[in-house]
């Protein structure tokens, strides 16, 4: 089994979230395009979320802590 790197996972998480914001809408109109933006603005939320917490190892759980402050 591959060793997991911490710092590394949350590094990819960040890299998502900024794949997120820097892509462009595809050609997509009404309903579609709606739905379509909602999703890229929930999973630039999720990636930054994960991708900005602090990690802890306690009794051998990867524990994330992540701040709802800026």
């Amino acid at each position: 089994m591959a060793q997991l790197n911490v710092d590394e996972f949350l590094a990819r998480f960040r890299d998502r979230a900024e794949a997120v914001k820097e892509r462009g809408i595809p050609p997509l109109e009404g309903e579609a395009r709606r739905v379509w933006i909602e999703s890229a603005e929930k999973d630039y939320m999720d990636y930054s979320l994960v991708g900005r917490a602090n990690w802890s190892l306690e009794e051998d759980a990867l524990v994330l802590r992540i701040s709802l402050k800026e």
